[in-house]
């Protein structure tokens, strides 16, 4: 009988979108700007780093330099992301993982107890066949999802 939090009761305290630099990702942003500053919630925005296997790079060594374009490539989005309509309203924060989209955002939510999560529709022809990482977050059921064309 205690009063212990349960999640999606109080409406969503973090509110989880995820930014890649794509149009439909930087909608997604502003999206759940809009829900965060509605809801009182913060906004978690969410770059997954992808992780390049060893000589990937046409069998060169992966240097500093891959690195740096990395760094760079952060950069760029969270800049974007700063730029965003409404991001001002709201509190919010900025965060990189490592590894696939999917997994990194899996990660993120976890991590950062998510209410919710708010991604773009890929962009990419082949996701409608295969299933876009939208579809697989829905398909996980662990929290509400919201899918911005």
């Amino acid at each position: 009988m205690g009063t212990e939090f349960e999640r999606g009761k109080d409406g969503p305290k973090v509110i989880l979108a995820g930014v890649d630099g794509s149009q439909s990702s930087l909608r997604a942003a502003s999206y759940a700007a809009g829900l965060a500053r509605r809801q009182n919630a913060l906004l978690a925005l969410v770059y997954v780093q992808p992780v390049m296997p060893a000589g990937a790079s046409l069998g060169a060594p992966v240097s500093g330099a891959t690195e740096e374009i990395a760094q760079e490539l952060v950069a760029e989005i969270r800049e974007s992301a700063e730029r965003l309509k409404g991001v001002y309203d709201v509190r919010w924060q900025f965060h990189t993982f490592r590894g696939d989209a999917y997994a990194g955002l899996v990660s993120a939510a976890e991590e950062l107890m998510a209410d919710a999560v708010v991604v773009g529709a890929s962009e990419q022809a082949g996701h409608r066949i295969v299933g876009s990482v939208a579809v697989r977050l829905v398909k996980a059921g662990r929290w509400p999802v919201t899918v911005v064309p």
